[in-house]
């Protein structure tokens, strides 16, 4: 690709941090990955952080360590990454897809409501690119009902809410750090909790059932290798360092982009103004307007990638997923259906220059206006 879909930003502050550690003996479970968990917890403002090996074994860790499990039912958007509802299914837990608010691409909290019935135990709420859902409504719901909350932050680092922390409501919280993250560990997650018993069991879990107390060959419980390496850990911990930085930087290309982009009709921009809301920008995804019917979107995508420009379809349903293919005629969800099938998320990371984002808005335009008079 002439432009990527994302790129990392690695320093050489990174790149020492992690050739120091290769320096040393203590390459899993040393002071890199507690340095990096004490740092997200003050981050977040969470007394607890533990580091995992991708956000989906930390969404695992936490289902797992709530008890959550065979015939019980997670509220969760269909609207998101694959990985939200897999976790749920490795625990034969049973995900209720619900639908989406249209500006926002959040899960809409009056479908969360019409969605509870006896055997509901979580919702589980994304925070979409970045965007924190609408907490207050949610957890009004959570607490009337006697439901636990699991935040999939994966995507929203540095995020808040009425100022607050997008991480720092529910009962646990995961964030990742895959390489088109806001911040990167290569691979990596982090679950962070304020409830001490939770941060306990999933340390636990995270290391084949073995709690901090015991004999290295004692497990109390069955568990996993969800461990995080110390390589991966002082990567995270030096780009934590400098989060508000590139936080800032990445707002600024989208602004970049909404000014690039403004006299392009055929387009919804996100919005990048909202009141009590920080987005931490993930991913900077437009949507076709729904007045140009003829437009179709795929024809655009495969139009961007054949000129070198990366993009996607920022998300494909779950619920239409092969995978999903039991949902897919229970989940009636008809904001998700029509929000998806018009998204496009362009090429969006630190360091992309304006001279790429301007060639992504003339490659925009030449494509729509191709389609258009075909």
């Amino acid at each position: 690709m002439t432009i990527p879909l994302s790129s990392p930003d690695i320093t050489e502050a990174e790149i020492e941090a992690v050739t120091a550690v290769l320096r040393t003996s203590r390459l899993s479970l040393g002071p890199q990955m507690e340095a990096f968990e004490d740092a997200i917890a003050e981050y977040i403002d969470t007394p607890h952080a533990i580091a995992v090996s991708s956000g989906t074994a930390g969404l695992h860790l936490c289902i797992k360590a709530l008890g959550i499990g065979e015939g019980d039912e997670v509220i969760v958007p269909s609207f998101t990454f694959i990985a939200a509802a897999n976790a749920l299914r490795y625990e034969r837990a049973l995900p209720v897809f619900v639908d989406i608010d249209a500006d926002s691409l959040n899960m809409s909290p009056a479908s969360i409501e019409q969605a509870i019935t006896p055997k509901t135990r979580a919702i589980l709420v994304v925070h979409t690119f970045g965007r924190p859902a609408e907490m207050a409504a949610i957890m009004d719901i959570a607490n009337r009902h006697h439901l636990f909350v699991i935040e999939d932050a994966c995507e929203a680092i540095g995020a808040t809410y009425q100022g607050r922390k997008a991480g720092s409501f529910g009962d646990a919280a995961v964030f990742a750090f895959y390489p088109n993250k806001q911040i990167t560990t290569g691979e990596g997650g982090m679950v962070v909790t304020r409830r001490p018993e939770l941060a306990a069991q999933i340390r636990a879990l995270r290391n084949q059932g073995r709690y901090d107390s015991a004999d290295w060959l004692q497990h109390a419980e069955l568990g996993y290798n969800y461990r995080l390496s110390e390589i991966n850990c002082a990567l995270g911990f030096a780009q934590l360092k400098r989060i508000e930085p590139i936080l800032q930087q990445r707002e600024k290309v989208a602004r970049r982009y909404q000014q690039a982009l403004a006299d392009i009709n055929e387009l919804v921009l996100p919005s990048t103004e909202i009141p009590g809301i920080r987005i931490s920008w993930f991913v900077y995804v437009v949507r076709l307007n729904s007045d140009y019917t003829e437009i179709d979107r795929d024809s655009i995508v495969t139009t961007l990638t054949g000129a070198g420009i990366g993009c996607a379809r920022y998300f494909a349903p779950i619920h239409l997923q092969p995978s999903y293919a039991a949902w897919r005629n229970s989940a009636v969800l008809p904001v998700t259906e029509a929000q998806a099938s018009r998204t496009i998320a362009l090429p969006f990371f630190n360091r992309i220059t304006e001279e790429d984002i301007a060639q992504v808005g003339n490659a925009l335009r030449t494509a729509l206006l191709q389609i258009q008079n075909r």
